[in-house]
């Protein structure tokens, strides 16, 4: 009976995102605890972790594989490749300066964001999956070094 009133009293989740979004803040603001979507909220704000942990392995993922095309193919010039590395970089520090409990996490997520980095740099440079480690060579403290470069 409540889900009936609340959806003819507020905006819906399902029918419009951003204006339901502003109604429970709004009804948080008043205290109106009890006409909050708690189920609703519940899942929007699990949501909203895994988009963070999303956006973090994306990254990690991302600079692993320029770290891995500096390493592997020196040869080639690496302008392009540095400032994709102080950008990720810059935007890690940004995610993680967010959300400062997930750096306990980032080994775990460079180890999982790994094997695609893999794919990705082999793909890049037409050097073989075979010729990069099995597990990340590089450290988390390397991997958000803004000065360093394998």
């Amino acid at each position: 009976m409540q889900t009936l009133v609340q959806s003819r009293k507020h905006p819906s989740y399902d029918d419009d995102l951003a204006l339901w979004i502003d109604a429970q803040i709004q009804l948080l603001l008043d205290r109106r605890f009890s006409e909050l979507d708690i189920g609703n909220m519940v899942a929007e704000l699990d949501d909203m972790k895994k988009r963070e942990i999303r956006a973090l392995k994306n990254r990690l993922r991302v600079l692993v594989m320029h770290l891995l095309k500096c390493r592997y193919q020196p040869e080639h010039p690496q302008n392009k490749w540095r400032a994709t590395l102080i950008e990720q970089r810059e935007r890690l520090a940004l995610l993680l300066g967010d959300s400062p409990s997930l750096r306990t996490s980032l080994p775990e997520y460079v180890q999982q964001a790994y094997p695609i980095a893999v794919k990705l740099a082999s793909a890049e440079t037409g050097l073989p999956a075979n010729v990069f480690p099995t597990r990340s060579p590089f450290s988390v403290e390397q991997i958000l070094d803004q000065n360093f470069t394998p």
